[in-house]
């Protein structure tokens, strides 16, 4: 999506803040940063050989294909928050499934997603909110919108913050509002990428 529609769509339905998460860049989110009229918390899902790894309150890219060390090196480097995407889902295959890993780096993160629009299996949320706890970290939750329809799937009710410790502090205190997202809506994404891949240069 444009970021005039995303801006669009966030005011439509009352967002005034957002975690923009591409995969593998924050360039999206830095340039949406410098226009929209509302927070927006920069982020990326970095892909590594165990799975993804969400930095969150970044200023520039971490390279893909790296080590979970470094990646987590990278993310604290910049000051990051480090945050675990849909652990478990066995759909995607750059979910967390090693256990001894998952827990390794459940152990050094800030905060672990517990529900995920795009997820089809409601088992997997009750295994990351266990697994949120065994660690006593705090839990997130997210849209995973990836067209204009998806934003607010998930809203949160929180109270504002300036700082990252500010951040986990309110979400901690919040409430979470979540849907589901329709089986049916994972074509979106599937016709943007064959758009991407056959687009001429």
């Amino acid at each position: 999506m444009s970021y005039e529609q995303l801006i669009a769509a966030c005011q439509r339905k009352g967002i005034n803040c957002i975690a923009v998460s591409d995969h593998g860049t924050t360039r999206g989110a830095r340039e949406l940063s410098k226009i929209a009229p509302f927070k927006v918390i920069i982020c990326e899902e970095v892909l590594t050989p165990y799975g993804e790894i969400m930095g969150m309150f970044l200023n520039e890219d971490i390279p893909n294909n790296i080590s979970v060390e470094d990646t987590l090196k990278h993310i604290r480097q910049q000051g990051g928050l480090i945050n675990i995407p849909h652990p478990y889902d066995r759909v995607r295959p750059s979910a967390f499934r090693n256990k001894q890993m998952l827990e390794s780096v459940a152990e050094q993160a800030d905060l672990i997603e517990v529900f995920n629009s795009r997820s089809l299996f409601p088992g997997i949320g009750k295994k990351a909110r266990e697994l949120a706890s065994r660690h006593n970290k705090v839990v997130s939750a997210g849209s995973d919108a990836h067209s204009p329809i998806e934003i607010g799937y998930v809203s949160i009710d929180m109270p504002d913050f300036d700082t990252k410790q500010e951040f986990l502090a309110s979400l901690s205190k919040a409430e979470f509002h979540c849907k589901k997202s329709s089986p049916l809506i994972h074509i979106i994404s599937t016709t943007a990428r064959l758009g991407k891949r056959h687009k001429p240069e």
